[in-house]
């Protein structure tokens, strides 16, 4: 079972009451891919993303190379958007011949993790200039795993979601296997189609939950929620 003992922490606030409007489904007046997807993404396509890289996703970025040559790992996974950490730990339960990077914007949800394996680690960045970091350091990972990202439902939010995101062109050039986890199937029906965008094939499916892999995921599942998966084809 990959819910493991060293995540009582996560465990135990998965027990705790949830209120009425947490156990909401996602409300969105989209009842489909938004109309301007396509537009938004050719236009990224077009205009390389050229914002700055702060400078701690840059140090946290350089901490993760130096960890990852102290280490002898087949392939590199990277945990995009990990939260509190634990689908990086299980994801290095999956990957024992990996390294896995977890990368999360909040310093909060990261302190709340206890390392409980040898072939992960957790760093304190922003995502997308973390991509482009690895990037510039010609970093190629094997898997890249996005799990229920916050999905910014409203229809002028679209340009907040990943694939709609300046940033988003920078997947594709870091290679390996994308897989996308949401609850919401527009989201992923939408990345999908932003990633045929890029010429890169890809299938979207329904989820068949054996063991969460993070707690949103546990969360969705308990609740009896529909959970839907993009995956890059190799």
């Amino acid at each position: 079972m990959l819910l493991t003992d060293n995540a009582r922490y996560h465990a135990k606030v998965m027990k705790r009451p949830q209120t009425i409007a947490d156990n909401s489904p996602i409300q969105s007046e989209q009842t489909q891919p938004h109309s301007d997807l396509l537009a938004v993404v050719a236009k990224h396509i077009q205009c390389p993303w050229q914002k700055p890289i702060p400078e701690h996703t840059r140090q946290a970025g350089e901490a993760a190379l130096e960890w990852l040559n102290s280490r002898d790992c087949s392939h590199i996974v990277l945990d995009s958007f990990c939260g509190t950490g634990l689908s990086s730990s299980l994801l290095a339960q999956k990957h024992p011949d990996a390294c896995v990077i977890g990368i999360d914007k909040s310093a909060d949800r990261l302190s709340r993790h206890c390392q409980d394996g040898s072939n992960y680690r957790l760093f304190r960045a922003e995502c997308e200039p973390f991509w482009r970091f690895l990037l510039e350091r010609e970093v190629k990972i094997s898997h890249h795993y996005m799990l229920y990202p916050n999905p910014w439902p409203k229809g002028s939010q679209l340009k907040r979601r990943i694939h709609g995101h300046p940033a988003f062109p920078l997947l594709k050039r870091l290679g390996g296997e994308v897989e996308v986890r949401s609850n919401w199937k527009i989201y992923v029906d939408e990345f999908a189609d932003a990633w045929a965008a890029l010429s890169q094939p890809g299938v979207v499916s329904q989820l068949t939950i054996d063991a969460p892999i993070s707690l949103f995921e546990r969360k969705y599942h308990d609740r009896g929620q529909t959970l839907w998966q993009f995956r890059s084809s190799a």
